[in-house]
């Protein structure tokens, strides 16, 4: 049989130390919390903030949207501690809360991307496109200015006040521009819903 050597026996030893104690800390602070010390919170807020940020970011492919599911997922479990029901358990609880939280957030994304679709081809008449790819080829077809008007607003999700500030214009030329770049994309829909009729009667 092969022994294991000293120093991962040690490493071993430590970790499972520094573990029991986290689990002890954690079960502290939600007992103080559940006590009616809702600041102590903050100590299991940064233990593990740096940890679920990264695993939201690896989820949802964006820091700032891992950010947003980050303080949602802790505002849940602040909320739902009284139904934890082994303390010492915390952090996969909270990991568990935190993937709940990302699923509603991909889900809330696609909804939002399929109304963005709807919105620009529901005047267009004719045969089904591949309605994303229909609607990215024909941003990807308008002017670079509009182009990133469009991204930002919808993609991005920033607002007009937000947009008008990010590219240092006034609030009113972002609306314009926007207003062009609809009829744009609507004009481009159109024209794509043509082809493809065309490619069916041949």
């Amino acid at each position: 049989m092969q022994l294991i050597p000293h120093y991962i026996v040690r490493i071993r030893i430590l970790y499972r130390f520094f573990e029991v104690l986290m689990s002890q800390t954690n079960k502290y602070y939600i007992e103080r919390c559940l006590d009616g010390h809702s600041d102590d919170f903050r100590y299991l807020v940064r233990r593990y903030q740096t940890v679920l940020l990264a695993q939201l970011t690896g989820r949802l492919g964006s820091k700032d949207k891992a950010d947003e599911a980050a303080q949602e997922s802790f505002v849940r479990a602040y909320f739902s501690l009284e139904k934890l029901k082994k303390p010492d358990s915390f952090f996969p609880w909270l990991l568990g809360i935190a993937k709940r939280v990302a699923k509603e957030h991909q889900r809330n994304e696609q909804r939002r991307r399929r109304e963005i679709v709807r919105s620009f081809s529901e005047k267009v008449p004719g045969p089904e496109l591949s309605q994303d790819y229909a609607l990215e080829r024909a941003i990807a077809e308008l002017p670079d200015s509009y182009r990133k008007l469009i991204l930002l607003r919808y993609y991005g999700g920033y607002s007009c006040s937000q947009v008008a500030e990010q590219f240092d214009i006034p609030l009113g030329t972002v609306t314009k521009k926007l207003s062009r770049a609809y009829t744009l994309l609507r004009k481009s829909l159109r024209q794509q819903k043509r082809n493809e009729n065309c490619e069916v009667q041949k």
